[in-house]
């Protein structure tokens, strides 16, 4: 016999062997078979008999559907939010977690504080947010005592962690926010090893006051000298919402001389504006205060708007409160110059096409007053919805004022290479 025949004859006898092994198994398992069997039959049968067509199918039918009603109601009862009612486009939203539930961990008083802060929106807008939260740091690095076997160097990157989760965990944080907290880890990275830890400490911290002094307070003296060139006397102005930096432009324009008028838009549940008309007419601003759904009827009057920013993508759209997108589309239409105001430190390399990719919930304490809070929350069919942010479009912005000069939406990608990235 040649090799091959004889590897066959093996491949024959083995598959023989291992028919024999199995047939042993197979006959317990059938001997087993037969009392399943039966015991399956008889419950086949009870069932069938149960299933019998007959006139009290009927009744059998309806409380069927009704405990179908009752376990759809019952898991519709279970969903929360924006599910409950089919709104699942909204869940991923951000929104407040535990506004006033207790501090875990190592977390400083002064975080919790501004966690409660950032929770009742008794803080609010970017700048004022970032001010708060830097501050904070501030208390947390001068109160923090390098553990044993380790240095401040690794270990501070660690204990702030837990801090800025639980400044989340009050409100989603903003991308200024971000920046700043991504700026402050890198001090941290590179601090000396060897200098002492006070010494280190209070670098830190004057490293903090740099930053929050050339990142924030002269860029909004920088932007408001060049804003000011754009406000030419007999102008009315038109803003919407509150911003810090808009409002610091009005003022210094108003303090220069500059003869113009301005128009407030507003609109709910947040009713900024309330806020910076009350301080333009203080400092002696003519002042219009209107409400968003009014805007068509004097936008015509307008000549030049001026807005804040949330944050500003590198694509050159515009993060901002929800309803800036529609006045951009308005202005356009009018070919009426829409300018915005940003710090360059709200620069995110993200890329958003609209506004439900991310964003914020305004709460029901700020949606709703007080005295019909309950009236509303008792509606069964009811889910208060309020987007705090909208995204316009670059093709709907004139031009963006920031520190470094007056850029167009197209040139915002250029930022962190104008500046350094390591700035940004």
């Amino acid at each position: 016999m040649s090799k091959q025949e004889r590897r066959e004859l093996q491949e024959k006898q083995r598959a023989a062997k291992e028919v024999a092994k199995a047939q042993p198994a197979k006959g317990a398992k059938a001997a087993n078979k037969p009392s399943q069997a039966s015991q399956d039959n008889q419950s086949s049968k009870k069932l069938s008999k149960a299933a019998e067509p007959s006139t009290p199918s009927l009744g059998a039918s309806a409380s069927a559907k009704s405990l179908n009603a009752t376990s759809a109601s019952t898991s519709q009862h279970n969903l929360t939010g924006t599910e409950a009612f089919g709104l699942r486009i909204f869940s991923h939203f951000g929104a407040i977690k535990h506004p006033s539930g207790p501090a875990k961990g190592d977390i400083h008083p002064a975080i919790v504080r501004l966690g409660r802060q950032f929770a009742e929106f008794a803080i609010t807008g970017a700048n004022a947010r970032c001010i708060a939260t830097l501050t904070a740091f501030q208390s947390v690095i001068q109160d923090y005592s390098t553990p044993p076997n380790t240095t401040l160097s690794r270990h501070l990157t660690t204990h702030l962690s837990h801090q800025i989760n639980h400044l989340v965990g009050a409100r989603p944080m903003s991308v200024s926010m971000a920046n700043a907290i991504k700026h402050i880890k890198v001090e941290i990275t590179n601090s000396d090893i060897d200098m002492p830890e006070q010494n280190a400490k209070d670098e830190l911290c004057h490293k903090i006051d740099l930053y929050i002094r050339d990142r924030i307070i002269v860029a909004d003296k920088v932007i408001r000298t060049t804003a000011l060139r754009k406000i030419q006397d007999g102008d009315t102005i038109l803003t919407y919402a509150r911003s810090s930096v808009v409002e610091k432009v009005l003022l210094y324009a108003h303090s220069k001389g500059r003869e113009f008028s301005v128009i407030v838009v507003d609109s709910r549940p947040m009713l900024e504006g309330k806020g910076l008309l009350s301080k333009l007419s203080s400092a002696g601003i003519r002042c219009t205060y209107i409400l968003l759904p009014a805007l068509p009827s004097i936008i015509d009057e307008v000549n030049i708007v001026f807005v804040g920013a949330h944050s500003m993508l590198s694509n050159g759209a515009v993060f901002s409160r929800a309803g800036t997108a529609m006045v951009a589309m308005m202005a356009q239409e009018r070919s009426i110059p829409f300018v915005v105001c940003c710090e360059t430190y709200k620069y995110s390399e993200g890329i958003h096409l609209d506004s439900f990719t991310k964003n914020e919930l305004a709460p029901l304490s700020v949606s709703i007053p007080a005295a019909s809070s309950e009236e509303v929350q008792s509606e069964p069919n009811l889910q208060i919805l309020n987007p705090l942010y909208d995204l316009t479009p670059p093709t709907n912005i004139t031009a963006v004022v920031t520190e470094v000069g007056v850029i167009p939406p197209s040139s915002v990608s250029s930022l962190p290479f104008a500046l350094g990235r390591q700035f940004i």
